[in-house]
């Protein structure tokens, strides 16, 4: 059997670590192996076992042996001990989040760090190299068609059109190749399960001594707030002692955070998202997030984001300087300037209201000087369905079904599990 997987990231990874003998062909669409995927295992590098949040496959999210076999797997193959938090006491915490309308998410972080992530992208591409999987980078894929009983795959590489035919197809882009499964759908809508979901929000950065505690306790606190307003806000992706970064799209640039292990900065930064769900007719949730962002892009006079106080942010007015808290991001990287002017009404409020009534339960948090970058945008892809085409499948984020690294991974570990009992 002829197989390709388009994308070289989480999914694909969990795919290929146990491949024997299958014929195999891997298309990136990044120039090399340091390059591919936007933000997923190329940055930071925090996984976690939890069964509260990841995904949706209950095969993954209840089976948390094999969550840590793959936290176990990414570690050894970094060749690192991960940082991660002190549980002890956390009971009286999670009271304290309950007390205030937040719910603390249950999971374990363990975070490789950016640095540590070359060393395992590096070692794991070598070993797929050994094993003879045949890599094709600096190749975009532009269109996928099924005919009979082979999918045919249409790519651009160094300017040049090429057409492959394959007998099974699995699609591991991420979230950052949502266009890809866009083209996918539109061709063949019945594939599609649901689509009417994006995140908007910002990066928010303070002194880490303002939440040392939940740091040293957690690594990363998760929690979930309810608005007055019916919106669902959460904090995602804490990086003690981290750096703002950019994120870079062809069209638009958002804003992202990670950290490493061996250099550490002064803050602390973390995303708060508004969850905003739509219903029909409208069906295009990332096209409405992608044009946010662009939106933020052009008030910065270009590629960059958009940096503001919180006090002036609860003002209603445009930042003109800093104190107190200095950012961390490369200056020519963000204009101060006003989010109001960019973020929907209803999800300034959400924002306003979760800071204002987290500060009683981590006093100092909504303090005046601390910085929101804009805009923070997660995209969910379209849920879709693998059992509908049997020589074509979505693994990983991009399927709609996993939210992280090691759901990711372990969806293609378990779609290639599969395969493999299928070829026998």
């Amino acid at each position: 059997m002829k197989i390709a997987v388009i994308g070289f990231g989480a999914a694909s990874v969990g795919f290929l670590k146990e491949v024997e003998n299958e014929n195999i062909t891997v298309f990136e669409a990044n120039k090399d192996v340091f390059s591919s995927s936007i933000s997923g295992i190329r940055a930071d590098g925090k996984l976690f076992v939890s069964s509260e949040m990841g995904g949706d496959l209950e095969e993954i999210l209840l089976n948390l042996d094999l969550q840590r076999e793959i936290i176990n797997f990414y570690c050894k193959v970094a060749d690192t001990i991960p940082e991660m938090g002190n549980h002890e006491n956390s009971l009286e915490l999670k009271k304290a989040f309950h007390r205030y309308g937040f719910k603390l998410v249950e999971a374990k972080f363990y975070h490789l760090g950016t640095e540590k992530l070359k060393i395992f992208l590096q070692s794991i591409y070598e070993t797929f190299l050994q094993k003879g999987i045949r890599f094709v980078f600096g190749a975009r894929v532009v269109d996928v068609g099924l005919e009979k009983n082979i999918v045919k795959i249409k790519y651009i590489k160094e300017g040049m059109e090429y057409t492959e035919e394959f007998d099974r197809v699995y699609i591991a882009v991420g979230r950052s190749g949502l266009k890809l499964v866009d083209l996918i759908s539109t061709k063949y809508p019945e594939l599609v399960v649901r689509n009417n979901i994006v995140d908007l929000g910002i990066r928010y950065e303070l002194p880490n001594f303002v939440v040392q505690k939940l740091n040293d306790m957690l690594y990363e606190f998760k929690i979930k707030y309810q608005a007055s307003n019916g919106l669902l806000v959460r904090t995602f992706c804490n990086n003690p002692s981290g750096y703002v970064v950019t994120e870079k799209y062809p069209s638009f640039v958002t804003v992202n955070g990670h950290s490493f292990q061996s250099k550490k900065s002064k803050n602390t930064n973390f995303a708060i998202l508004v969850t905003h769900n739509f219903t029909k007719p409208f069906n295009d949730p990332n096209g409405y997030g992608e044009y946010i962002a662009r939106l933020a892009n052009i008030l910065a006079g270009g590629r960059k984001v958009i940096l503001q106080t919180y006090g002036d942010f609860k003002m209603g007015k445009r930042t003109k300087r800093l104190w107190n808290v200095f950012p961390t991001l490369n200056s020519n990287e963000y204009i101060l300037g006003d989010l109001n002017l960019v973020l929907p009404h209803k999800t300034v409020k959400a924002i306003t209201e979760f800071l204002e009534q987290l500060e009683m339960v981590i006093p100092g948090i909504s303090n005046y000087s601390h910085l929101m970058y804009g805009i923070e945008v997660k995209f969910y892809s379209k849920k879709m369905n693998n059992d509908l085409v049997p020589n074509l499948k979505f693994i990983g984020d991009c399927s709609g079904f996993t939210r992280s690294i090691v759901h990711a991974t372990a969806h293609g570990l378990l779609e290639y599990m599969k395969l493999k009992r299928e070829l026998k």
